[in-house]
């Protein structure tokens, strides 16, 4: 379902001018930090001598070097680098490389120079995220990014990144000769290895090095929505909409009403493919009304000593979202870890003796290590939290003690047989036995784990040598070291962070499972992920609820549509660049219209929209209670202010190619809808008051849509294609 709506409705001049009710504007606060919340894939390396830690300054774009002591960490220098970095290797004792996530670039280091500078930079696709060094020698770079952007070598200045070509990957290695890595500016890759996945996060190389594994970042779960024309007007029967059971393949399943016996709107319904068919949570087949198939590969390899390196396996059902893998150095086999959408399942909210109707509460993502086998190809998920009753909420206490939530990078022993996991959201340190990972015969337990202070652990360094595991704590930017030998953290170092005060003390509320949900593994994180999304729809309405009047009804007789709390399938949407963007939801149904005084100062809509989610801790989450009202203010001060990255297909210099000059006329100045309306008049691009794309109200959505619609923003709309 992509984010955006087309406007289809012959009431749609009335609709925009009437209804595409208020919005109170309120220019934004010039701010020295932009904030983007970059996550870190591989934010720590150990020099080759060992005596030196290198770590990404996510935030300040640096890299910081220290040295490496009995007692502890010596900081040595702090080298500039490209924007956001977020991963680090090393390729020799004198030189690493480092990956800028939002300059798609990487900046070798001399780390021999006195000072270490930057001697190099290669340009590569966009939003590039790990690196690793393999084939012979290890001598070939290999870099993960988007399959777009400037600096993507196939563009086609009329067709940037490929966009509309079906058939293309969107995922993509790039790789250099490290020795050599090219004459011209931004360098010469050797080659760019596309894959049939969307965007790739992890690499991982094999214990000889000859083969490369990429992991997919937002790899699906083989998840589809059925169209609401499809489900209740017909279907693969004539049931009505609020007509299924199990022998009726056709209408949305029961309950279909809400408390007070009003029925649900005509809606989509979410199926998933479970091996041979499209089937819904009743079982019913849904297969003649998905006609299409597209393979669902999570984790691929690559031959990293071929001329040039290719892919030669895929591998499936490995995970929803995948953020790391690991390999054993014995048997070769990958550990990945990943959390797995419960998306098919529908509601948020409450279940009682009297209604027990199943939600996702507490229930979104569940963390998991995917064990691969590379020679028979087996494919093993295990779920770290397996001791979770999910149909009791609040969760009992101790519970949330042995959850690990928001699984990050997973590193292991040179024996093969510890698994470490860094938890965001638990701030903890996960320690595993390889074998009963393999086996599935862990149990959860809170001795198992060690606390990290700095809060929001992403980045692990094993230094087998000193008995210490280096974590990144991205919570507060810093980087703790733990004791593996008593399991206790013995040191923690703060970087230089240059954020705002109240955006690092509101990040905790975006990630914090142990704080915002009662069982330890919900998050708001879960499916905003890095404050993002997670390229899935979700149907989170919830029949205990009730009609929720709308105080933006857009029409002088009241004929607009008031909010049904059974919605149906959505999309997840980004949380990055909400601020001036009036309410949220798909529906605008945060509608901001209770603002208050914060400070002496009359708070934004946006800020008063925002906090209107305080019920989900409770509905969604599976909190005992909602948050208190000075932890929703400082959660709503940190989201307010995270901000999507540029747009990659646009050109540096901000001009336009003839295809793109001929969208903007067309955008502009042709009529197209409603015959009286171009689409600026809605979807608005307007920099000087920060739309773009929207214009921040909300639309009638006219005759055989039977809910109002939002009008979203275009800012993200590149990353939906594919």
């Amino acid at each position: 379902m992509p984010e955006f709506i087309l406007l289809n409705s012959s009431r749609l001049r009335a609709a925009c001018l009437l209804l595409c009710a208020f919005v109170i504007y309120q220019p934004p606060v010039a701010a020295a930090f932009t904030a983007f919340e970059s996550g870190h894939v591989r934010p720590l390396a150990l020099s080759a001598s060992g005596d030196r830690l290198f770590a990404v300054n996510t935030p300040d774009n640096h890299l910081e070097i220290f040295d490496i002591t009995a007692e502890g960490l010596t900081r040595q220098a702090s080298v500039p680098v490209g924007l956001e970095p977020v991963a680090v290797a090393v390729r020799n004792d004198g030189e690493v490389w480092v990956v800028n996530h939002l300059s798609d670039s990487i900046s070798i280091v001399n780390t021999a120079a006195n000072p270490p500078r930057v001697t190099r930079t290669l340009l590569v696709g966009d939003e590039p995220r790990d690196i690793v060094f393999a084939g012979n020698g290890r001598n070939r770079a290999f870099i993960t990014t988007a399959h777009r952007g400037q600096n993507s070598t196939y563009t086609d200045p009329g067709n940037p990144g490929e966009l509309t070509t079906p058939g293309i990957g969107r995922a993509d290695v790039w790789v250099f000769n490290a020795s050599n890595p090219g004459s011209e500016l931004g360098g010469n890759p050797l080659t760019i290895v596309t894959l049939f996945g969307d965007t790739p996060r992890p690499l991982a190389v094999s214990p000889d090095g000859n083969t490369v594994y990429a992991g997919i970042f937002h790899s699906g779960n083989r998840t589809t929505t059925i169209h609401e024309g499809a489900v209740c007007n017909g279907g693969v029967s004539a049931a009505p909409c609020n007509d299924a059971d199990a022998t009726s393949p056709g209408g949305l399943p029961a309950p279909n009403v809400d408390t007070s016996n009003n029925p649900q709107p005509e809606a989509g319904l979410i199926v998933r493919h479970n091996g041979s068919n499209w089937v819904d949570e009743l079982g019913r087949n849904w297969d003649d009304l998905v006609r299409f198939n597209l393979p669902d590969k999570d984790v691929f390899a690559i031959d990293a000593t071929a001329n040039p390196p290719f892919e030669t396996a895929a591998w499936s059902g490995v995970g929803t979202i995948l953020m790391d893998i690991a390999v054993h150095p014995q048997t070769g086999k990958l550990f990945v870890a990943n959390t797995e959408a419960i998306n098919e399942v529908r509601f948020e909210g409450t279940r009682t003796p009297a209604d027990p109707t199943s939600t996702v509460l507490g229930h979104l993502h569940e963390t998991r290590i995917t064990v691969i086998d590379t020679g028979t190809g087996t494919v093993t998920p295990r779920h770290l939290n397996k001791h979770i009753d999910y149909d009791v909420s609040p969760a009992p206490p101790g519970v949330a003690d042995k959850s690990l939530a928001l699984p990050r990078q997973l590193v292991i022993s040179s024996d093969g047989n510890t698994l470490y996991l860094a938890a965001k959201g638990s701030d903890k340190v996960g320690i595993f036995s390889s074998s009963q990972i393999e086996n599935n015969t862990f149990v959860p337990d809170s001795t198992d784990h060690i606390t990290v202070s700095g809060g929001g652990p992403a980045g692990l360094l094993l230094d087998e040598a000193r008995n210490r595991l280096y974590v990144t704590t991205r919570f507060d930017n810093g980087v703790s070291i733990l004791d593996l030998g008593n399991k206790t953290e013995t040191a923690h170092y703060l970087l230089h962070n240059p954020e705002p005060a109240d955006l690092v003390a509101g990040r905790r509320f975006m990630y914090d499972a142990r704080f915002t949900s009662s069982n330890g593994e919900a998050a708001c994180a879960s499916c905003h992920v890095d404050g993002d999304l997670d390229s899935l729809a979700w149907d989170l309405g919830d029949p205990t609820g009730n009609i929720l009047n709308n105080p933006l009804d857009p029409s002088p007789s009241g004929g607009g549509q008031d909010f049904h709390p059974m919605k149906g399938p959505m999309t997840t949407q980004t949380l990055r660049g909400m601020n001036t963007h009036g309410s949220m939801h798909w529906r605008g149904d945060r509608t901001g219209s209770e603002r208050a005084m914060v400070n002496g100062r009359l708070e934004s809509v946006e800020a008063a929209a925002f906090k209107e989610f305080r019920g989900a801790f409770v509905g969604l989450l599976g909190r005992a209670e909602e948050l208190d009202e000075s932890d929703l203010q400082a959660f709503t001060d940190f989201a307010l202010t995270v901000t999507p990255p540029p747009n990659p297909l646009r050109a540096l210099d901000n001009s336009l190619t003839p295809s793109q000059q001929l969208g903007e006329h067309i955008d502009f100045n042709e009529v197209t809808t409603g015959g009286a309306l171009t689409c600026n008049d809605c979807h608005t691009f307007n920099p000087l008051v920060n739309h773009f794309g929207t214009s921040g109200r909300v639309s009638d959505e006219g005759v055989g849509i039977t809910e109002d619609f939002k009008v979203p923003h275009f800012r993200n709309l590149y990353t939906k294609v594919g």
